[in-house]
């Protein structure tokens, strides 16, 4: 079995202060977030998602999502090749499928569909 990634989509990182995160990274970047919601946190960075998540465990350390055609196929795949479920298939809105698995050394793999996605 061999997955297919697509290349890099989104980093996330945990935040236990979003409000302080994200005031952090709009002037880091000189922008302001293009969703903004108590839940999660997304900037528009050269056509790359990096997202602050409250609810990510600071102990993971930042997730990064590599891009697949089919979400479900690919934890399949990653499975049968030894890793676990980090974090559930999960639909988090307008089309956009996720999930994570740690591979067998422990390191967290992150898998997402993204009909929106396109480079600046």
């Amino acid at each position: 079995m061999t997955i297919s990634l697509n290349g890099l989509r989104t980093v996330i990182y945990p935040s236990t202060d979003l409000a302080a995160d994200t005031a952090w990274w709009s002037t880091l970047l000189g922008q302001q977030p293009y969703f903004d919601q108590p839940f999660y946190v997304g900037f528009n960075v050269g056509g790359y998602e990096l997202g602050l998540l409250p609810s990510a465990s600071p102990e993971d350390g930042a997730l990064v999502y590599w891009g697949v055609d089919d979400v479900a196929a690919a934890v399949g795949e990653s499975i049968a090749s030894g890793s676990v479920e980090h974090t559930p298939i999960a639909d988090v809105g307008v089309g956009i499928v996720t999930a994570t698995v740690r591979t067998p050394s422990g390191s967290i793999l992150g898998l997402i569909s993204n009909p929106h996605f396109q480079l600046a």
